[in-house]
């Protein structure tokens, strides 16, 4: 009761002095607030836990224990998202396109903790992942309970997502137009003035959030000092071309692997082979173990120390046959160890692992291009290689242009990253049609995109829009028996089921007219000589985009509705067509 009484006066108060877009305004800078929290707390339990085993495994035994501390990372994370949380934790990103696509914008209120919780235990012990797809999902999760707290429509909520998903970017690197970006080119449907505004408040204040509790330091400290040459420019596209190819190699593997793993049954037994692969392959290659942003940083200092540091390789630095095999090993295992941390449980972000590809890639062409002769900045390449990787990977081109350069104070290198990004994304998108993010929602049909039109007939549901005031008969009934039905109905179409309502045909009014007054024939003609079946019928679960498809190819007017074979109603093209407008009207109103 106080809770009804306590919403009850918000309404009231919100009616009254917030009403319209400053309420949603004021939402889009208190979700900013709180996104811009939860990234400061999730940044700073994965430092806390790095740096309690940093303290605990000092000395020779942490060459070795870097083996089994991502499998205990992700077993701790298994077992709270299994005994603790109940609750499957989607991951990131993906998980907020599937809850925009097909579960009306809702994110469970679990998810407000769950991915910050079960991301700090897989990272924290050295899981490949990122952090940047589990606060995506934590703050869209503050957005869309924000939405059912104060009962807000669908458009207002996934506007609400959005903003959190923008304001979570801006805080993890402190990049707020990129925030924006990524908002608009990866989450929104579709982009008007109308969300503009609370895109830009949520984004300002989560980094303003960040930078109050995490100070000026940032996760790339780099700042362009080599200018870009424009007869340096067939260099990068040549980069351009390969961070494009990289992409597709890394979408193509992540899905194999992932396809692969989700063939075996039982979460404890993935854990095993999966951890078990990841624990041998940061053994034997250390710079695979977290998030890899210190390795990043000395890379983009044109520094490759680092990747030889404490390694079983350390002597072959000097070496430049094989300082370039290294690189290709860690480049191309970088997806491996992602996605066998995704496959063993983990929960995390694929931001920070494609950064780093595209980093030590930039960091490769520049070096083959110096021994060439080339005088060629290893900064400058590594930081545009970022892009293109980022590009291709997550078929967001804008995004990664300007993620790199508000983060790098690059945008004296805006040219080339123009050009590496569109060049590696159009391959990309060549060979690969999805993103990492979304081929798993396009092969379910469920794919929400920029293109309005079908974005509405995806949230259509076939079960909302049924007719069910249908007159049914069954085949072994005469026409005696039918015409008394349809003396009582109002519609010139007659389902035929069988006793168990299984549909089996129909019988329209028109094919029976000239014999329905026939007296003498009443008891000698059956409905089974009467009905057909119709070419085309609807499944209860399929998708409105897939209903139109048949309508306009069959011409009906009315298609059955049937669940397992089942007899459920009709669909009539009036109302799908009615209700397709009055959604088109709503999300087309700013």
């Amino acid at each position: 009761m106080g809770k009804l009484n306590l919403q009850a006066r918000i309404s009231h108060f919100r009616m009254k002095y917030l009403s319209g877009q400053r309420f949603l305004y004021l939402l889009a800078g208190i979700v900013g607030l709180l996104v811009g929290l939860a990234a400061v707390v999730i940044k700073n339990l994965v430092h806390f836990i790095q740096g309690a085993l940093a303290r605990g495994i000092e000395g020779d035994y942490r060459t070795y224990l870097i083996f089994i501390l991502p499998i205990v990372g992700i077993a701790l994370a298994v077992f709270f998202i299994k005994y603790i949380n109940r609750k499957p934790v989607r991951h990131g990103i993906p998980g907020v396109l599937f809850a925009i696509s097909r579960n009306n914008a809702i994110m469970r209120a679990h998810n407000l903790y769950s991915s910050v919780i079960s991301s700090a235990l897989t990272v924290g012990f050295g899981g490949s992942v990122g952090l940047e797809g589990p606060t995506v999902a934590t703050g869209a999760a503050i957005g869309s309970n924000f939405g059912r707290v104060f009962n807000l429509n669908y458009k207002e909520v996934t506007l609400l997502l959005s903003c959190a998903s923008a304001g979570a970017m801006s805080a993890i690197f402190k990049a707020p137009i990129a925030g924006i970006v990524f908002a608009i080119e990866v989450i929104m449907l579709d982009l008007t003035m109308w969300a503009m505004i609370p895109l830009l408040i949520a984004s300002a204040t989560a980094a303003l959030t960040s930078y109050m509790f995490l100070g000026q330091n940032v996760l790339y400290s780099f700042h362009v000092v080599e200018k870009f040459q424009m007869d340096q420019i067939h260099y990068y596209l040549i980069l351009g071309a390969i961070t494009g190819f990289a992409s597709v190699y890394f979408t193509k593997v992540y899905n194999a692997i992932s396809d692969f793993f989700e063939k075996i049954e039982g979460a404890w037994k993935r854990l095993l082979i999966a951890g078990g692969l990841l624990g041998a392959i940061i053994l034997l290659l250390p710079p695979l173990y977290g998030e890899g942003y210190e390795i990043v940083n000395q890379g983009l200092k044109g520094d490759i120390a680092q990747i030889f540091t404490g390694t079983l390789y350390e002597s072959w630095q000097d070496n430049f046959v094989l300082v370039v095999l290294v690189f290709i090993l860690i480049i191309g295992f970088k997806v491996v160890a992602t996605t066998l941390t995704f496959a063993a449980g983990g929960i995390g972000g694929i931001f920070a692992p494609t950064l780093f590809m595209g980093a030590n890639l930039g960091l490769l062409v520049g070096l083959v291009l110096n021994q060439l002769g080339v005088d060629i900045s290893l900064s400058n390449m590594a930081l545009v290689g970022m892009a293109g990787m980022i590009a291709g990977v997550v078929h967001a081109p804008l995004t990664a242009i300007f993620l790199i350069a508000e983060i790098s104070s690059g945008y004296e290198l805006f040219m080339p990253l123009m050009l590496v990004s569109t060049i590696s994304f159009a391959t990309t998108r060549y060979f690969v049609s999805n993103s990492v993010y979304t081929i798993q929602l396009a092969r379910r049909g469920e794919l929400m995109t920029h293109h309005k039109d079908r974005n509405i007939l995806l949230l259509m549901n076939v079960s909302e829009l049924i007719e069910k005031n249908f007159k049914t008969i069954k085949p072994e009934d005469t026409l005696r028996d039918l015409v008394k039905v349809i003396t009582k109905s109002s519609r010139n179409i007659f389902p035929v089921v069988t006793k168990d309502n299984v549909f089996v045909g129909i019988v329209k009014l028109d094919d029976i007219r000239h014999i329905m007054f026939n007296q003498e024939v009443y008891d000698s003609t059956y409905v089974h000589d009467l009905m057909f079946m119709p070419e085309y019928t609807v499944n209860i679960d399929e998708q409105m985009e897939a209903v139109a498809a048949k309508f306009a190819k069959s011409g009906r007017y009315n298609i059955a509705v049937v669940d397992n074979g089942k007899y459920i109603g009709f669909l009539s093209r009036a109302k799908v067509f009615s209700s397709y407008r009055e959604m088109l009207k709503h999300f087309s109103d700013d």
